[in-house]
């Protein structure tokens, strides 16, 4: 069962640049993860410092290793300084 997650994040003011970098990073680290059919990151139109990642996993389980990733605790650590809001919201496909 593919398992879908739609991540949003806002910037803190003047941390744009930095923000988009380090999730950059995030991008090529988890795409060869195993079980990681889609991690696409969007930066919004007009709305420099308003990003989404939608990601595709092949289960729950292979989600759960990527929540566990080293790259993805290091970003966890770092959110506080880049991050003013966060919301993740998980989905699965019904047609």
């Amino acid at each position: 069962m593919i398992v879908t997650v739609v991540a949003e994040m806002l910037a803190k003011p003047g941390r744009e640049a930095d923000l988009r970098r380090e999730l950059l990073d995030m991008v090529e680290k988890t795409r060869p993860e195993e079980g990681c059919v889609q991690y696409d990151l969007h930066e919004g139109i007009g709305e420099p410092g308003r990003f989404v990642f939608y990601e595709n996993w092949a289960s729950e389980e292979t989600l759960k290793a990527h929540s566990e990733s080293a790259h993805l605790k290091a970003f966890g650590a770092k959110a506080a300084e880049l991050v003013a809001e966060r919301r993740v919201l998980r989905y699965t496909r019904i047609a």
